[in-house]
């Protein structure tokens, strides 16, 4: 898959469908009376963003593994909260609602039937995914998530921006560079550095303790990056407060670590799919039997219809 062309479209699946589930009204059903308002809202949403923003080629990337190993190797508390309960003979299970779970394999079926690319690789998560493909991406990328932490990807010089949904996917903030400035202190190569000193409760990322948002901001201006601040710690001479150095001091061991675990892969060992934005359904006969089996009806027509034009 490396080296793609055109206008890339990249979802962050997972951060999309969970929007759909929580935006859509769960009267949403199938025939049988199963909920499926994060189906039909997906498929809304892929049909909104490719109408929008004509993505010459779309893959719905995946969490094959939401908590890898080797991240909570190096930060045991990564995702720990978000662990519903841990099994001896199976994985981490991530919370979620009752009635969304069993729509990710209806998901899953119907994204394939229709034909849009799915990469979900063993042992990364999807935003790795998204990272690998954007670095093997010849042309402009638009990444899809409501998660910032793919803010680090954002790269001008590249055509790389976040389309970061504000409500649905038809009011999206255009995430760039300008963006990122203006409102963090860094361009999308330092945001990576800035989350991982300020700390990301949501991921259980501890952060520098005493190390906020704007004063990891005003570290990144003057030392460059997270190397520069580290090397302004053994600095006598650098300017930093004592409390500072202190806490910096404290936290090396976080330190040394954390780059690893907050920065996104970008050289998962991707399989060969095709990528191309789909004109006609790869099985039309199965969509056929998932349309009608779960009531996909509109949503379904209208993102054929679409990818059709």
């Amino acid at each position: 898959m490396p080296g793609v062309t055109g206008r890339l479209m990249l979802l962050d699946t997972a951060s999309l469908y969970f929007r759909a589930y929580f935006g859509v009204p769960d009267s949403v059903k199938a025939p049988d009376g199963t909920p499926v308002n994060a189906v039909r809202g997906l498929l809304d949403f892929i049909d909104r963003l490719v109408k929008d923003h004509h993505p010459d080629r779309l893959v719905a990337c995946m969490d094959a593994d939401w908590r890898p190993r080797w991240r909570v190797d190096l930060i045991p508390s990564y995702k720990s909260h978000r662990v519903a309960e841990e099994r001896a003979s199976g994985p981490d299970e991530e919370e979620v609602p009752d009635t969304l779970s069993p729509q990710v394999p209806v998901i899953e079926e119907v994204l394939d039937a229709v034909g849009i690319a799915r990469v979900g690789v063993a042992g990364y998560e999807a935003d790795d995914v998204i990272g690998t493909l954007t670095a093997h991406a010849r042309g402009p990328v638009d990444i899809v998530t409501g998660d910032r932490d793919l803010y680090q990807l954002v790269d001008d010089a590249r055509e790389v921006r976040v389309l970061y949904p504000v409500k649905g996917v038809g009011t999206l903030q255009m995430t760039d560079e300008a963006v990122l400035r203006e409102k963090y202190g860094v361009d999308g190569s330092g945001y990576a550095d800035l989350a991982l000193l300020r700390g990301d409760p949501s991921d259980g990322l501890p952060g520098v303790p005493g190390i906020g948002e704007k004063t990891a901001a005003k570290l990144l201006a003057e030392f460059g990056n997270l190397d520069g601040i580290m090397a302004a710690l053994d600095d006598p001479e650098a300017r930093l407060t004592p409390s500072q150095r202190k806490r910096l001091d404290e936290a090396r061991p976080y330190v040394a670590v954390a780059p690893k675990v907050v920065r996104v892969a970008a050289d998962v060992p991707l399989p060969d799919v095709d990528t191309a934005l789909p004109r006609l359904p790869r099985d039309p006969a199965r969509l056929d039997e998932l349309a009608a089996r779960w009531g996909l009806g509109g949503s379904l027509h209208r993102l054929l219809a679409t990818l059709g034009a």
